[in-house]
Order: structure tokens, then C-alpha cells, then sequence
């Protein structure tokens, strides 16, 4: 059988390779291939705009995909939701839609914006806002760039941001966060009702979550004299589980450990001073509790 996957094109792409590699599947491209091969022959990939997928996914043309979740929301998708991958082409703060308007237009939230114009690239998750909160404004359809709309083409924006350095480099203020997007696997219903399917796509979600656990984390093995074991431990308060095991020399033990990356720096040498010796870091692709 086959698992048709879809994989977001565009600013998500490279991020999104380099998470299924750590995970445990390859896929390579061509600059302008729009289905790359993958080293699983169960799968069978398309690459795609993120605002696509969704509905591609509801219809079943592809078994699951990864996208955000404004996309699922902009498009009201009926799709079973795997899981959250907490990624994104930048950071790992969650993507907001956020209205913003020029600091100075007096405009302090959406009850301002009675019959005025809204630019947004999410035009249907910005309509229900408005009539959430009962203001009848005019909500466009912008092409980008949307942050230069404002104020001589459109009164305020709706655009999504991580950080906001951008809006705010235009002048915009934010006014309200209509909604928090992180990245999403979802799958078509029929598939996730599928018993081989759902397995595939379940040992998928695992490991994905597994790589993206191990972000940030290394491994460290030493080995430790038994009399100073006590001591070199106590000096690793944030450890709850060291592995710690026998050596054929019964004056020494070893231990494996997993710590934050950017704490070996001062792990390292105190462990060395502690007594502690062969003391080896490692990456780790995958952890899973």
C-alpha cells in the first residue's frame, strides 16, 4: 500500500525536510519537481502550497499533510488532526494572525473598524472575527505585502506574524490576536479509518514528535570513579534518570546522560574538575519519553 503525504512548499519546505530526516525519512527534490522521491517506498510525496493542502487532505486526493492551522481554519477543513509539531521557517514561536492599524489612527480594536477596509491573505478567518464581534467592515483579499496597504489603501491589516519586528517596523500597531497557528499533521478521515494507514501515519506522527523533542538536547557518557559517583551526580540537579552501569574495573561506573545543548559548556568542565573522565557528547535525532 501507499501513503499519500503532502509537504508544504515554500518557506516551510526546507524546515520540514530537515525535521522528517531527524525522523527518519529522506526526501529529495529537484528545483522543479514538485514530488520528491523519498528512501520510504510506502510513501508517495507532493509538494504544495501550504493553503492547498487542507483540502486536498478533506477530499482524500492526498491521505495526510502537514500545514497550519490558520489554513485548516481559513478553509474550514473537515480533517482528523494528528498531532502539533512545534516548527516553523524561523522560530519556534507559534505563528499569530494579529490586527494591526498605524499607531496613530486612532484605531484602538476591531469596534473601530465600523465601515472601514481590512486587507488580509486570510479573508475568511477575518470575516467570522467581524461578525463575532458585530462590526460590518469591508475585509479584502491581499496578494502581500500587506503591511504597506496601510493607511492609504486600507484602514488596518490582519497578517500573520512570529515575531512582530516586521509590523512594527511600518509604524503598525498590534490591536488583537485573532489566531494562534502551529504547525499541524492532519490526515483524511477514510485514512485515518484505514487500519494500515492510521499505522503508518501514527509511526510518522511518533517520530516527528521524537526528532523534535531531541531539539536542543545531547547526549553525554563518562566514566566515573565510584567513590566520587555521589558527589558528580549531585552536581547534576536538572537529571531526573542517569543511566549508570558497571565497569569491568569495579572502582568505576559509567553514566549516560541527556542535557540541554547549550549547558555542556559548563557541564563539561565541571565534570572534568569533579572527576569524571572520557567524557563524550553526542546529537540525538530522536527522543522519546
Amino acid at each position: 500500500m501507499i501513503l499519500k503525504i503532502a509537504l508544504p512548499k515554500g518557506s516551510l519546505q526546507e524546515a520540514t525536510f530537515g525535521l522528517f530526516k531527524k525522523a527518519g525519512w529522506d526526501f529529495r527534490v529537484s528545483s522543479r519537481s514538485y514530488h520528491p522521491s523519498c528512501d520510504d517506498s510506502e510513501i508517495e510525496a507532493t509538494l504544495l502550497r501550504a493553503q492547498e493542502i487542507a483540502r486536498y487532505v478533506e477530499a482524500g486526493v492526498l491521505d495526510v499533510g502537514i500545514t497550519g492551522y490558520d489554513n485548516v481554519r481559513e478553509c474550514d477543513a473537515d480533517v482528523h488532526e494528528v498531532c502539533e509539531l512545534h516548527y516553523s521557517k524561523a522560530t519556534t514561536k507559534p505563528y499569530r494572525w494579529v490586527l494591526a492599524a498605524p499607531k496613530d489612527s486612532g484605531i484602538k480594536g476591531p469596534k473601530d473598524l465600523e465601515g472601514k477596509r481590512v486587507a488580509t491573505e486570510l479573508v475568511n478567518v477575518t470575516k467570522r472575527y467581524f461578525a463575532e464581534n458585530g462590526v460590518n467592515c469591508h475585509v479584502e483579499f491581499s496578494w502581500g505585502a500587506t503591511e504597506v496597504k496601510v493607511p492609504e489603501l486600507v484602514d488596518a491589516i490582519v497578517e500573520g506574524t512570529e515575531t512582530g519586528s516586521t509590523l512594527k517596523a511600518h509604524g503598525l500597531e498590534i490591536l488583537d490576536t485573532l489566531l494562534v497557528s502551529t504547525t499541524r499533521l492532519i490526515a483524511n478521515k477514510d485514512a485515518w479509518n484505514d487500519k494500515w494507514k492510521r499505522r503508518k501515519i501514527e509511526n510518522i506522527a511518533m517520530l516527528l514528535d521524537a526528532a523534535l523533542t531531541a531539539d536542543g538536547l545531547v547526549g553525554l557518557k563518562m566514566n566515573i570513579p565510584r567513590e566520587k559517583l555521589d558527589a558528580i551526580l549531585t552536581a547534576l540537579p536538572s537529571l531526573k534518570n542517569p543511566t549508570i552501569s558497571p565497569l569491568a574495573d569495579e572502582g568505576w561506573v559509567a553514566a549516560e546522560i541527556i542535557v540541554e545543548e547549550h549547558a555542556v559548556r559548563e557541564l563539561i568542565p565541571s565534570l572534568k574538575r569533579a572527576g569524571a573522565s572520557g567524557i563524550v557528547e553526542y546529537p540525538l535525532n530522536k527522543v522519546i519519553y
